[in-house]
């Protein structure tokens, strides 16, 4: 494993983690998650290799935006309607730390439980 396994267009292709997306709209709407749905999130998360992990969340998170026909990044309507761009960002960037999965952060294999590059990614 490693993170060619994630890049777009090779044979392993990233779910788009239908079970954290009720995870990412009541935590940034700041509504206590119920312990299934966390549950079911962090199960499928952890189906992921930890080089991936970050690079579905974003996956994730675009196709949120795209879905409610929405750029990157526009808050307050569609998909976060009371979540800034910054507080959306953060918190999906946080799920694996919520679900304590770690991640793989560079080629020497460092792990961390944030993911500082889903919110670096939608910056670009």
């Amino acid at each position: 494993s490693g993170p060619w396994m994630c890049y777009p267009g090779q044979a392993f292709q990233v779910p788009a983690l239908p079970g954290c997306r009720p995870v990412l709209k009541l935590q940034c709407n700041g509504s206590k998650v119920p312990e299934a749905v966390l549950r079911d999130c962090c199960q499928q998360l952890a189906d992921i290799s930890g080089w991936c992990r970050c690079g579905a969340l974003y996956s994730m998170l675009d196709s949120m935006y795209k879905e409610h026909g929405m750029q990157e990044g526009q808050a307050g309507t569609g998909a976060f309607p009371h979540c800034r761009r910054e507080v959306v960002k953060l918190t999906a960037a946080s799920i694996t730390a919520v679900c304590r999965l770690p991640i793989v952060v560079d080629a020497s294999g460092d792990g961390a439980y944030v993911c500082k590059d889903v919110a670096a990614y939608l910056d670009a």
